[in-house]
């Protein structure tokens, strides 16, 4: 018996510097932490301005991609994002001003620099809008493990691209923290992001 008693007392010290090292609620690591996600890139910004990863270097980024013809979830998506910066910027504007969010465009044919700058702009005044060739695009999109497809071109000129729908919370440098949950409410995207913004 005292055998049983000194093996569950070992366990529970060897576990207490884990218990205390973390708030409540918040893993030891953050759930992308060593994922193959992000890299560097070479795009054009929504003013028209080259724009490569390193001009982010020391701040959190949320990468989101998707395009400015989406008939239904990128606008709610990009809209709740820069409702959560709202509420960072009012609630830890030490926080929020370490984040950047990023809107990455699927489809460069029709998402240039002045189409991108109308689109943000109605967002959050901080929201970057990034497009450049189809090959810097497609290039950008692999790196971040992100599909996405043009669809059939109607009789009108119009199509839809599918796209897979994520928000990566990026730390300082470059490297995948997690998945916000930018089809939530603007809370729930701020409170995640709080989780890791260090």
């Amino acid at each position: 018996m005292n055998e049983i008693a000194r093996a569950l007392a070992a366990l529970l010290i060897a576990a207490l510097p884990i218990a205390c090292s973390a708030p409540a609620g918040t893993p030891a690591k953050p759930p992308l932490d060593g994922a193959r996600i992000g890299g560097p890139f070479a795009l054009i910004n929504q003013d028209g301005k080259p724009v490569t990863n390193r001009d982010f270097t020391d701040k959190y980024r949320i990468m989101y991609f998707g395009y400015t013809f989406c008939p239904d979830v990128c606008p709610v998506d990009v809209q709740n994002i820069g409702a959560a910066m709202r509420v960072l910027e009012a609630k830890d504007p030490a926080i929020a001003a370490r984040v950047v969010p990023i809107f990455v465009t699927v489809d460069p044919a029709r998402d240039t620099p002045a189409v991108l700058k109308a689109f943000v702009g109605a967002f959050h005044p901080r929201l970057v809008g990034l497009t450049g060739s189809p090959e810097a695009i497609a290039r950008t999109a692999r790196e971040y493990a992100v599909y996405y497809e043009k669809g059939d071109v109607t009789p009108g000129g119009g199509y839809m691209v599918a796209h897979a729908r994520v928000a990566y919370l990026m730390d300082p440098q470059g490297k995948p923290v997690a998945l916000l949950p930018q089809e939530q409410s603007p809370d729930a995207i701020a409170t995640e992001i709080r989780r890791w913004v260090r």
